[in-house]
């Protein structure tokens, strides 16, 4: 126990010498935090150094789709570690990128037909920003270099996705050097009623399409969950407005299944739950179910088509790592998995019950909303949900005395767990949810 303790007091020192965190208020972290460490993780659980476990209630920022550890991605990444680690996809191919290519094409919405290669999720949109702007160039339509997104939305942290960034405290520091970007506003509730603001939502982005759509590039959205911002959640509808309104004004339909993708909502995409088929799609996260960094992002014949033809028209961009045949190895696996041991269908269960749970809690004293969508359930604990409000902080303190690795999106509580959790944790998990909801809230 004595060197237990050792080892962590050691290892927070290191940590808070030399390490800088991600989202963190470094002065802050350095002088009150007392931060997990974390030795090994399975299945939905993470295991500290002082012999603690904590269920992890967000799949460590929703890449843990599949659990932490799944023992077929493990034994995956050994027999491909044996053969190949990696070699540039520059003139070069081999199995493990290829087959996945095909794999991916072979389950996705209907029309995408090419695939890109990088290395997460930021550069996955990164890679849909350069298609949108190469191809109006490459089609003579080189004015084409405005992009619309959802108010609040998230797609990720290079300069490009950043643009499209409508939480503003993540995009205010560099509003400078963004690309142009407009934001409309999202479907939902107005004071009035729900139907008065996805009615006003539709308006605004189609009088945005009808006046200036000879200068927009590409509608990005999150499908049916705006994630970063809050759990923010729309009806289907919207995607079908968008897609319908692209189509008409002849402007390209990204879409950003990243967090959204394997599963989330309950389908594989959720585009495609909602009948739409964009013209990009990026998926990361998921994709190689938390093991290593891997994204790609998907084209339609289409975009493809528009850069054939003389050597100036090519796509010339890339990654070092682009296509790795660990990543996507195991990115292969992972669709394995999906398939042989229908996760989907398995899901459906867990997915009632967090719909249950969540409802439940709407009636807590203190509560302003509850929501949920496929494997995710959210709580507002103020009217304005900010994300650098407190009150989710002391929730996730309470959980983790409970022994939940609950992380807050400021004022907003939400569990995303690993589709496979057993059902057993699961119950278990949103016990803590609620006893940490009370205890933080006094209710």
């Amino acid at each position: 126990m004595a060197d237990a303790l050792a080892l962590r007091a050691d290892l927070v020192r290191a940590d808070k010498e030399f390490l800088w965190h991600p989202y963190t208020p470094m002065g802050r972290y350095v002088a009150e935090v007392d931060p997990l460490v974390i030795e090994r993780a399975e299945g939905a659980r993470l295991f500290d150094v002082d012999g603690r476990s904590y269920l992890d209630a967000n799949s460590s920022w929703w890449v843990a789709t599949l659990g932490h550890n799944h023992p077929r991605l493990v034994a995956a990444l050994a027999r491909q570690a044996a053969r190949l680690c990696h070699v540039s996809l520059a003139g070069v191919t081999h199995e493990p990128a290829a087959r996945l290519a095909e794999e991916l094409v072979s389950i996705a919405p209907r029309g995408l037909t090419k695939v890109f290669y990088s290395d997460d999720g930021s550069t996955a949109v990164e890679v849909a920003l350069k298609l949108a702007l190469q191809f109006w160039h490459n089609e003579r339509r080189p004015e084409r270099r405005r992009f619309v997104a959802l108010d609040g939305a998230f797609h990720g942290e290079t300069i490009g996705a950043a643009s499209l960034g409508g939480v503003e405290v993540f995009r205010k520091p560099f509003a400078g050097v963004l690309l142009e970007c407009i934001f409309v506003p999202p479907p939902g509730p107005s004071e009035a009623s729900e139907a008065e603001g996805y009615a006003r939502a539709f308006e605004a982005l189609e009088r945005l399409l009808r006046e200036g759509s000879e200068t927009i590039a590409a509608v990005v959205l999150e499908p049916l969950v705006q994630g970063a911002t809050g759990m923010r959640m729309y009806d289907a509808a919207y995607l079908r407005h968008a897609r319908s309104l692209c189509d008409r004004y002849d402007v390209l339909l990204v879409i950003d299944e990243v967090f959204t993708g394997y599963g989330r909502t309950g389908a594989m995409w959720a585009c495609a739950s909602a009948g739409v088929s964009p013209d990009i799609m990026c998926v990361a996260k998921g994709f190689t179910g938390g093991m290593l960094p891997m994204a790609a992002t998907l084209a339609s014949g289409r975009v493809y088509d528009a850069f054939l033809g003389p050597p100036e028209k090519a796509f010339y961009y890339g990654h070092s790592f682009c296509g790795n045949p660990l990543g996507a190895a195991i990115a292969r696996e992972v669709l394995a998995i999906f398939r042989e041991e229908n996760i989907l269908e398995r899901a459906v269960p867990k997915v009632d019950k967090i719909a249950r749970a969540f409802r439940e809690m709407n009636a807590i004293a203190g509560v302003v909303r509850s929501r949920s969508l496929g494997m995710i359930g959210a709580l507002d604990l103020s009217p304005g949900a900010g994300y650098l409000g407190e009150l989710g902080w002391r929730v996730f303190a309470e959980a983790r005395k409970r022994g939940a690795y609950l992380r807050p999106l400021g004022d907003v509580v939400y569990v995303a767990p690993p589709l496979t959790i057993a059902d057993g944790e699961l119950d278990l998990l949103l016990g803590i949810v609620e006893e940490s909801v009370r205890a933080a809230l006094g209710a």
